[in-house]
């Protein structure tokens, strides 16, 4: 944005400038337009006259007249000229300036669009990370009643002791194996005598 900016304010001073030239060049068109008016009038008096003296002298000041303002007009022509080619200078960088901005404005929108698309990203990423952690919390939930039920029912059997503490998932398993080893060892011992 500070890009774009600074950009429009050159744009808007050589504008300004563009303006500025445009009308000293009109004026510089009106000088030379009065000085030639001046000149035909100057030779159209000339004309008029009949008096042979004063003509001579009137010829005179005309010429030196004509030849100060001949050189006035080539100045103001090479001056016009000057003029000219700023004014194209002036008119190639504006055009360089609009093609900037818009180019400045052009990767902004992009910018902008990357970062709605990242925006969207991680609030789909926030949604999955909620979605994981309430099927955490449930998985785990499920898991601590379904220990709480084999903690009680190892425990439960007769001549199995409750446990005064917190019980280890190691001692859940050797209290377990120790019940699967006696169920064993009482199965064989009844198909020993036959019984079924």
């Amino acid at each position: 944005a500070g890009a774009i900016s600074s950009l429009q304010r050159q744009l808007e001073v050589q504008e300004s400038q563009l303006r500025r030239i445009r009308s000293e060049k009109e004026m510089l068109q009106k000088q030379l337009r009065e000085q030639e008016s001046q000149l035909q009038a100057m030779a159209t008096k000339i004309c008029s006259l009949r008096d042979e003296g004063k003509r001579d002298k009137m010829v005179m000041a005309a010429e030196e007249e004509n030849c100060r303002l001949r050189q006035v007009v080539t100045e103001q022509e090479s001056k016009l000229a000057e003029q000219n080619q700023l004014l194209s200078e002036l008119q190639e960088t504006i055009s360089q300036l609009r093609a900037e901005a818009l180019s400045s404005r052009r990767r902004i929108r992009e910018q902008q669009q990357a970062q709605e698309e990242i925006q969207s990203q991680a609030q789909a990423l926030q949604h999955r990370e909620l979605q994981a952690r309430v099927a955490l919390e449930c998985i785990t939930s499920r898991f601590e009643r379904y220990r709480s039920k084999i903690i009680q029912a190892t425990f439960s059997v007769a001549g199995s002791k409750a446990p005064q503490a917190e019980v280890t998932d190691e001692e859940v398993l050797e209290a377990m194996q120790k019940i699967i080893n006696e169920r064993t060892e009482f199965h064989q011992m009844l198909k020993e005598k036959g019984i079924k």
